[in-house]
């Protein structure tokens, strides 16, 4: 359920304000403002490209540049002055990677903007890189890896994922591998850190009430001094499976990890919302019949991440993958000859939007929602069209993306081998009938 509500960040902010939101160049980068009606100051400065911009050799060398601008401290201010600083104003500054694009982040009460802003500018402009400070991050991070490692949830996750685009830097976790972080040093991350620091890779999202003029100077100071940079745009793909596979990796695990990774529309697609809206009716379709009603797993997911390249994913843990297929196949082919119901698409449209508002009523979920809507979709004024494309959707449409994108899947299995027969997954459970085959 996570990976849904996340999702929906990338659609709409709650309008706190009776101001309108607006976006202006300042010195060649975009800035865009979202008045917010309270007294705290939210600031985002993005780097676009994330994955697109090293190879896996490099896997998390954005991620440790991300986190040592605030861990080893800057030219002006070690790492220990420096977040005392923040913590006498209760301020925040941290950064961070991902698939398609970075972050570096800044909060704190409007009152303190001219003690915290400069520390910001510092972070960005300025970052010590410091050699004993980022051994620590360098360290923080492989322990991270491992954790993830050892986590099935996650294991089973970087394992689909590396399968489904493998040769591709979309298979690239951000926070790279045990093997890629320890061969990277403090002068790597520094070197990449500045060639990827350029006004054609950056956006400034700003959710606050400030004034216009004051915000101009301050941006200014950060990117008054940066280079223009190479044009960039971030590259997008689709992705389908065309058959359907299956491969093992055999662990002794106390249940059974199963993914499957198929088919999302692209950012801006005409039918994106119909799909958004069907994946979160078939998810607690899903939910029922694995969990509810066959008792196979207690927490099964269905997910539809979007992004560059957006993905749909299967996810459930089961000590009896050779039932799940069946009951997922059967629930499959169900929705798609019988379709969803006007009820369904009813109650869903509701759900969605009052969720959403709800998780959206902090300076920083709407900062986020501008960040995702600005470069994935490349309109960030996309979030104020929420409830007119949501309740714009009609059944059929959803019906006909459902039938559009869930098709052939890639599937990934971490356990027992013993107890999974891989060809009810590659070759499904049902006759043309859509009853089950015999077994």
């Amino acid at each position: 359920m996570y990976l849904l509500l996340l999702t929906a960040s990338i659609f709409s902010i709650k309008m706190a304000s009776a101001q309108k939101p607006y976006d202006m160049m300042v010195d060649g980068v975009k800035v865009i403002v979202q008045p917010s009606g309270n007294d705290i100051v939210e600031v985002i400065t993005v780097i676009k490209g994330g994955v697109q911009n090293y190879t896996a050799a490099k896997a998390g060398i954005e991620s440790l540049a991300m986190t040592s601008l605030s861990e080893c401290g800057t030219l002006k201010n070690d790492k220990n002055t420096f977040k005392n600083k923040l913590d006498k104003l209760n301020a925040s500054v941290g950064g961070g990677a991902s698939k398609d694009y970075s972050t570096i982040s800044m909060t704190c009460l409007k009152m303190d903007l001219d003690k915290v802003w400069p520390l910001y500018t510092e972070a960005i402009t300025q970052p010590k890189f410091d050699e004993k400070e980022f051994a620590i991050v360098k360290q923080n991070a492989l322990t991270n890896i491992k954790n993830q490692e050892s986590s099935p949830d996650f294991a089973i996750d970087n394992f689909a994922m590396k399968t489904a685009f493998e040769g591709r830097s979309f298979a690239i976790n951000p926070s790279g591998t045990t093997e890629s972080v320890s061969a990277l040093n403090v002068a790597d991350v520094k070197a990449y850190y500045n060639s990827i620091l350029t006004k054609s890779r950056m956006v400034i999202v700003i959710v606050a009430d400030l004034d216009k003029a004051a915000i101009e100077a301050k941006v200014r100071g950060i990117v008054g001094g940066l280079k223009q940079g190479a044009p960039f745009t971030l590259a997008k793909s689709f992705f389908r499976a065309y058959k359907s596979t299956f491969k093992t990796d055999p662990r002794e695990l106390a249940t059974n990890y199963v993914e499957g990774i198929t088919s999302g529309p692209q950012t801006g697609a005409p039918d994106f919302e119909a799909f958004m809206l069907a994946m979160r009716i078939f998810y607690d379709r899903h939910f029922l019949e694995v969990r509810t009603n066959n008792g196979l797993s207690y927490a099964p997911q269905i997910a539809f991440a979007p992004g560059s390249t957006s993905v749909s994913k299967i996810m459930v843990s089961t000590t009896q993958p050779d039932k799940y297929i069946a009951v997922f196949d059967q629930l499959v082919d169900k929705t798609k000859t019988q379709g969803f119901t006007a009820e369904e698409l009813k109650n869903m449209k509701a759900t969605y939007l009052t969720s959403f508002y709800m998780r959206n009523e902090t300076n920083s979920a709407q900062a986020g929602s501008l960040v995702a809507n600005e470069v994935l979709f490349g309109d960030w004024a996309r979030v104020n069209k929420l409830v007119t494309k949501v309740n714009a959707v009609t059944l059929a449409q959803v019906n006909d993306a459902f039938k559009k994108y869930i098709g052939s899947i890639m599937w990934v299995y971490q356990g027992d081998v013993k107890k999974v027969t891989p060809t009810l997954f590659t070759n499904g459970t049902l006759n043309k009938a859509g009853r089950p085959i015999s077994q």
